[in-house]
């Protein structure tokens, strides 16, 4: 990672688990297993919300119409869907997720 690139770093609660450069051509539960973390997928499709995560910081672009296995709930709380959403810039993500 060079110097001022936009990192994704991932927590279990407030410990520092796994950090991976940013991408946004690839998902983030692609970027969690570059960074040596596992988060659950089923569907991968972001129909099941198997790998809902909570983003502590930064941006993910959501789509116009949500997938199903998120709700503006979920959202609310700072739930994400790593298997469908991505980010370009650095984000702060808690693998516990919203409930």
């Amino acid at each position: 990672m060079s110097e001022g690139s936009p990192i994704i770093r991932f927590y279990r609660g407030s410990a520092i688990i796994g950090t991976a450069p940013a991408d946004p051509e690839t998902p983030l539960v692609e970027i969690a297993e570059h960074a040596g973390v596992t988060i659950p997928t089923s569907c991968t499709s972001g129909n099941c919300g198997t790998c809902l995560v909570r983003l502590v910081r930064g941006t993910v672009e959501l789509p116009e119409e949500l997938p199903p296995g998120l709700d503006e709930d979920l959202v609310a709380d700072g739930g994400i869907l790593t298997c469908c959403l991505y980010t370009s810039g650095s984000c702060d993500i808690d693998v516990i997720p919203p409930l």
